[in-house]
């Protein structure tokens, strides 16, 4: 939803790649990695774009204007790391700490035309063109991956949205331990499940409670809490 000066006691701070980073903060990069971000499908070739049968590009039902990219050939995913390593390393150099590749779990949203395997490779491909450019780079959700994401992909740590409701919470710690950071929405269960994620895991991971667009501090329906 847009940056603000983060409270004194924050110590990471996620923002959109063409943000700036927080001064004096560990600095995040989100990075839309296996889908577009609205009103940029123009940057990408389009044999980098899922079609389906008819030759209408496949987009997030969730999310309009987000196109899934194709990582179904070695090829493609070459391609697509060869995009995101530019903007990886402006990140770098613009004072970001790490990476947040978004929509790991695009395959789910592909009519059945990908698979986890395939974003498996490319995420592998990914973390490595990370770590070769200095960046840390997390598992953004997917629990189905979380068991392989450390081991196999490379992946340091989690950003994971909503796993209490669906009770996928011990997926991650499980691997990645305390460096998990878990997010509950509002319109997601509320305070309800805020508060068990809290009782059930507060003092050992990071638990940030926000509104689901994450508006800036000031604006209206700006919800902020943590444990």
């Amino acid at each position: 939803g847009g940056p603000y000066t983060p409270a004194a006691s924050t110590a990471i701070v996620d923002r959109d790649r063409l943000e700036s980073p927080a001064a004096g903060k560990y600095n995040i990069c989100y990075i839309n990695a296996f889908q577009t971000q609205p009103g940029e499908s123009g940057l990408w070739p389009s044999n980098l774009l899922l079609h389906n049968a008819s030759g209408q590009l496949v987009q997030d039902p969730g999310w309009p204007g987000e196109y899934i990219l194709d990582t179904r050939t070695a090829a493609n995913r070459t391609a697509i790391v060869g995009i995101l390593g530019p903007w990886m390393q402006d990140c770098k150099n613009r004072g970001f700490a790490a990476i947040e590749p978004d929509n790991l779990d695009s395959y789910t949203r592909s009519l059945g035309l990908m698979t986890m395997a395939n974003n498996q490779a490319m995420a592998t491909l990914l973390a490595a063109d990370a770590h070769a450019r200095g960046l840390a780079i997390a598992q953004k959700n997917d629990a189905d991956i979380a068991p392989v994401g450390k081991s196999q992909i490379g992946f340091d740590f989690a950003i994971v949205e909503e796993c209490q409701p669906y009770a996928e919470c011990a997926t991650f710690t499980a691997t990645y331990g305390a460096q998990v950071y878990e997010i509950e929405y509002q319109d997601n269960g509320g305070l309800t499940n805020f508060n068990a994620a809290c009782t059930a895991r507060g003092s050992t991971i990071s638990i940030t409670y926000r509104d689901r667009d994450v508006v800036p501090l000031g604006t209206s329906g700006y919800v902020f809490q943590s444990c």
